[in-house]
C-alpha cells in the first residue's frame, strides 16, 4: 500500500449546501422512540443530528461493492475492504434551526498508516466547518478507520469492561429496522448495516454492525432524557468496540463535575463499546 499516494489527498477540500428541513427531525425523533413536538421553522436542531444532511449522493453507478461511493473522489482510494467511523471530536457554537440554509465545508486534514494485530490500518481524518447565516455553528473533526478483513487464527483485539458507576442507562434493542431506518435518513448505503449475507460472510462479522454515528446519537440522547435543559458545547467520541443487531446494548451516562457528563455504550457481556464525553457551558 502506497501511503504516500494516499497523502496527496491530504489538503483536499469540498463544499456542500443543504437546507434544514423538518422531516429527517420527525422521521429520527421516531426512530429513537421520542415523543417530540411536531419541527416548525425555528426549531432547534439536536446536537449530531446534523448528520441527516449533507447526506452522501453517489450515482448508483458510482456505487462500491460494499455500498459506499467507488473510492478516489473527496476520500482518498484506501485499498483495504473494511471501513468505519472511528469517533469524532464536535464544538457546538450555537443550535442550527429547521428552515436554516446551511453549508459544509470539508478538508481532508491527515491521512496516516498503522500495522496492528489485525493487519494494515489506515485512519483518515476530515475536518467540517457547517454554518448557516449565523456563521459557524458546527466544527467537527471525524475519524475514518481502514482495515483489512480479518484472517484466520488473528487475535483478536483485548475487550475491556465498561464502567459500572452509571448515573443513567437505557436498554437499546438494534434490530434491523432501527438500523434499516437509520441508514435510510442518512442515506447510508453501506451494506454492513441491512445486508446480512454480506456482512457475515464478505467482512466477516456475525452480525448486522450497528452505526457508530448511531451509537454516538443514541448517547446524546440518553442526555437530553436524563437532563433536557442541558446544552452541550463539546463532545467527543470513540468507537471501542462493534455492536451487532444479535445483541442487546446498553447506553450509560453520569456527571462528571459540573461542566462535563462522561457516557458510554456497553455490550451485552460488560464490554466497553463506545466512550464520549460531554462539555457543558
Amino acid at each position: 500500500m502506497d501511503i504516500e499516494h494516499l497523502q496527496q489527498w491530504i489538503g483536499r477540500t469540498e463544499r456542500r449546501a443543504d437546507l434544514v428541513t423538518a422531516t429527517p427531525v420527525a422521521a429520527l425523533s421516531a426512530t429513537l422512540d421520542r415523543d417530540d413536538p411536531e419541527p416548525l421553522p425555528g426549531t432547534d436542531l439536536p446536537p449530531l443530528w446534523h448528520w441527516l444532511y449533507f447526506v452522501p449522493l453517489a450515482r448508483q453507478s458510482e456505487i462500491g461493492p460494499d455500498g459506499h461511493a467507488k473510492r478516489g473522489g473527496f476520500l482518498p482510494p484506501v485499498p483495504l475492504p473494511r471501513r468505519m467511523w472511528a469517533g469524532g471530536r464536535l464544538e457546538f457554537h450555537h443550535p442550527m434551526r429547521v428552515g436554516d440554509e446551511i453549508t459544509r465545508e470539508s478538508r481532508i486534514a491527515d491521512v496516516r498508516g498503522k500495522s496492528g494485530r489485525s493487519g494494515s490500518l489506515v485512519f483518515v481524518n476530515v475536518h467540517h466547518e457547517i454554518a448557516d447565516a449565523r456563521g459557524v455553528a458546527i466544527t467537527e473533526e471525524h475519524d475514518i478507520v481502514y482495515r483489512d478483513n480479518p484472517t484466520s487464527g488473528a487475535p483478536a483485539p483485548e475487550p475491556r469492561p465498561a464502567p459500572a458507576d452509571a448515573t443513567f442507562s437505557r436498554e437499546i434493542v438494534p434490530d434491523p429496522v432501527l438500523l434499516f431506518r437509520y441508514s435510510a435518513l442518512t442515506f447510508n448505503g453501506h451494506r454492513i448495516h441491512y445486508d446480512r449475507s454480506y456482512v457475515t460472510d464478505v467482512e466477516g462479522y456475525p452480525g448486522l454492525v450497528v452505526h457508530g454515528p448511531l451509537i454516538a446519537t443514541l448517547l446524546l440522547d440518553l442526555l437530553r432524557r436524563e437532563m433536557p435543559r442541558a446544552r452541550v458545547r463539546r463532545f467527543e467520541f470513540k468507537a471501542v468496540r462493534p455492536l451487532f443487531d444479535i445483541h442487546r446494548f446498553t447506553v450509560c451516562g453520569r456527571p462528571d463535575g459540573d461542566r462535563a457528563v462522561r457516557l458510554w455504550a456497553r455490550d451485552h457481556d460488560g464490554f466497553l463499546a463506545m466512550e464520549a464525553t460531554a462539555q457543558l457551558p
